[in-house]
């Protein structure tokens, strides 16, 4: 299918909300919305979507319960476990980017394992953001080039060459579920020109037929990246040209 829109990035909230609401414990808001991801992933590749990027942990979230985080590794690593299979059948390449080195050190090898194993994959791009964060990601990518081209003036083209993954590009899309307005420290550099999209479905509940309809309409809004639509002055007047005599 092609839609243009290329990259999709998810923030992926309301999980506590959605629990509390329902007498429920936090936590179990998280476990109800880590079943939605598969379903997700799937619309996605489906589409013909070439990367995913999902915000699953932030930097700020170290800030949470340690239960709920405890939680929170926990269905990272049963998510791996659960659907390495289909990951590798769809020939889906996967990386998690953050800072993992707190993840428990069986989850850490999974992953690196997984990462390992669909490197050279051409399907979806799929990439977990977790103990992500943008600011975090840009200042690393500064201090790389830095280190190896000291001296040297950083061009745009460096930066985006030395972020976490690259091979992503730009995001076209930007999905936030749960209600909120924000972007919250997430992909601040690729977002630049990214279509927006807040939808108040909480995350347990978002459905790929929801996420199929927000790709759809957005691929029909027309992405002019500060510059201007072939037909925006074609149906205006044309102003009066006075002509100035000058003595």
């Amino acid at each position: 299918m092609s839609h243009g829109i290329k990259h999709v990035a998810i923030i992926m909230d309301g999980n506590g909300r959605w629990a509390n609401q329902r007498l429920r414990p936090r936590v179990w808001g998280h476990v109800r919305g880590s079943a939605v991801v598969s379903d997700i992933v799937q619309a996605a590749d489906d589409l013909g979507v070439e990367a995913l990027t999902l915000y699953a942990f932030s930097t700020e979230n170290w800030s949470r319960p340690s239960e709920e985080v405890g939680v929170l590794f926990s269905l990272l690593h049963k998510f791996l476990l659960r659907e390495r299979r289909r990951l590798l059948a769809n020939k889906v390449s996967f990386r998690v980017i953050g800072n993992v080195s707190r993840l428990p050190q069986e989850t850490k090898t999974l992953i690196a394992k997984l990462e390992e194993e669909t490197r050279d994959f051409n399907g979806l791009k799929l990439t977990f953001c977790f103990s992500y964060g943008a600011r975090m990601e840009m200042l690393h990518a500064v201090n790389k080039f830095i280190a190896k081209n000291p001296g040297k003036e950083l061009t745009e083209a460096d930066l985006e060459g030395h972020l976490m993954r690259p091979e992503t590009g730009n995001v076209d899309l930007l999905i936030r579920t749960g209600g909120e307005q924000r972007v919250s420290n997430f992909l601040l550099w690729q977002i630049a020109y990214a279509e927006l999209c807040f939808t108040p479905t909480k995350w347990p509940d978002f459905t790929a037929s929801e996420f199929k309809r927000i790709v759809e309409s957005v691929s029909k809004r027309e992405r002019r990246f500060g510059g201007l639509s072939p037909t925006a002055d074609k149906n205006l007047p044309r102003p009066e040209v006075q002509s100035i005599h000058v003595q």
